[in-house]
């Protein structure tokens, strides 16, 4: 990687900058990307995994606030575009219902600064609603899906043949999308027989179950979407060639966490997405991007879960003294839950990226009040997993971990292996700051987390809006 290239035009100055989140999601990659596009002038956004699940919020200086899903959170920016790569799952019709949000926050133009890769995948109502049929299904052994069908639209298109996999070049002709939505409908009613079956009397699946009865729901969706089929600006390779060719600032979008990763995340409370640096390296190399290249992880001052799955730092009293108001209890995810800086995940997220080359530390005012800030350095595992292989042990104790190993690649049994060692471990804790002032709590607990990662920092973040971040 280089920091510029020579063109016929003269010396092309260009920058990409990669962000991913190293937790469970929910560590503030929205305010991030927000801030990197003020601060350097950014012309677009990627998104680059993940779909319509993202919840990344953005906060003005004027008091402003987005919860984006599909649009880059760069959008409040005047000129900004987004760019919806082919890793995508899209869903038009929350696209639309999107729109409306960001109209109503004063960004008019939206539409017109939003660009869909042909190949981007759709996640219909369909898969939605099987989606959340299979998670109401699981009872207490939630996996902790955002019922949005993201899943299901993934897990499609690796065993399906094309005529079952609708993506967003087929919008283009209506005919062919009229015909693959029935064949999806169809499918997934299938699939859900036994599904329907069970929770015919329960009144929370009247809707899902209705999508797949009702034959009037195919045209009801299909008939709603071309209403605004002509505000749709769907690309193809060369046109993401091209904006990858501007001189200037780019930043790729990350969704969701790596500690949910589809590989490398502790299942099965993952995410069918790839959620490391991957997508968006694969499509700068496609492009021969030559400018440079700086890969952030994001991490929270503190440690969050939204629902189901190993936390190992979790505290009940963090939860309840510091609540989130972007994150509560929500009918899918279930609860949020909080707990201390968990550096033994952390690295562990970072190896399984391939490293970054610098941290995004957010909500470090959250921590204001604490009298006693800590991190995790180790865990103590349980007697069964003491001899486990998934752990580098410690060499003064051998029931002391501080690296979780990487596996094979695409080994789910493994992760699983892993995911139940961790629900047995606990924390052993260490005191970063306390008693004394906000801003040398600040220091000495930054210090300690990039000590303990090895990795610099070069953003923190004091509260929701791009004026309260400090670039180091």
């Amino acid at each position: 990687m280089i920091a510029g290239r020579k063109t016929n035009g003269g010396f092309m100055n260009q920058h990409a900058h990669i962000v991913i989140d190293l937790g469970f999601g929910d560590c503030g990659k929205g305010t991030i990307v927000d801030a990197l596009v003020r601060k350097h002038k950014a012309h677009s956004v990627f998104r680059f995994n993940g779909g319509a699940q993202a919840a990344h919020n953005v906060v003005t200086s004027d008091g402003r606030h987005h919860t984006f899903q599909q649009f880059g959170s760069g959008t409040f920016v005047p000129g900004v575009r987004t760019i919806l790569s082919e890793f995508m799952l899209v869903q038009p019709w929350i696209l639309s219902s999107e729109e409306a949000l960001l109209q109503q926050v004063g960004v008019t133009d939206a539409f017109d600064r939003l660009f869909i890769h042909e190949r981007a995948l759709i996640t219909t109502p369909f898969h939605r609603a099987a989606n959340q049929m299979r998670e109401r299904a699981r009872g207490d052994g939630r996996h902790g899906s955002c019922g949005i069908g993201v899943g299901e639209t993934a897990k499609d298109a690796t065993e399906c043949g094309e005529e079952l996999i609708l993506r967003m070049g087929d919008l283009c002709d209506r005919e062919t999308f009229v015909t693959k939505m029935h064949r999806v409908r169809k499918y997934k009613h299938n699939q859900m027989r036994l599904f329907i079956a069970a929770q015919r009397r329960d009144p929370d699946a009247e809707a899902n179950i209705l999508a797949f009865e009702d034959p009037d729901e195919v045209m009801y969706w299909v008939d709603q979407l071309y209403t605004s089929i002509e505000r749709f600006h769907i690309v193809d390779d060369a046109f993401v060639a091209s904006i990858l060719e501007e001189d200037g600032h780019v930043v790729f979008e990350g969704a969701q966490g790596v500690l949910i990763d589809e590989w490398r995340g502790f299942h099965p409370y993952t995410t069918w997405s790839t959620c490391t640096f991957k997508n968006a390296l694969e499509l700068l190399e496609r492009a021969n991007y030559a400018g440079e290249v700086h890969r952030i992880g994001v991490v929270r001052a503190y440690a969050t879960r939204h629902g189901a799955g190993p936390f190992p730092t979790e505290d009940a009293g963090l939860t309840e003294r510091i609540p989130d108001t972007h994150n509560q209890m929500e009918t899918w995810q279930r609860e949020f839950r909080v707990g201390h800086f968990d550096c033994v995940s952390t690295r562990y997220a970072i190896n399984a990226c391939g490293g970054i080359d610098s941290l995004a530390i957010t909500c470090l005012d959250r921590l204001r009040d604490e009298h006693v800030w800590n991190v995790c350095t180790h865990y103590e595992l349980a007697a069964e997993d003491q001899d486990s292989a998934l752990f580098d042990q410690d060499d003064v104790s051998e029931h002391l971990v501080t690296d979780i190993r990487l596996g094979t690649f695409q080994d789910l049994a493994h992760q699983e292996r892993l995911t139940n060692a961790l629900l047995r471990a606990k924390p052993v804790l260490r005191i970063t700051a306390s008693s004394g002032t906000f801003s040398e709590s600040v220091e000495d607990h930054v210090h300690r987390i990039s000590r303990e990662l090895d990795v610099p920092v070069s953003i923190l973040s004091f509260g929701p809006t791009a004026e309260d971040k400090k670039f180091l």
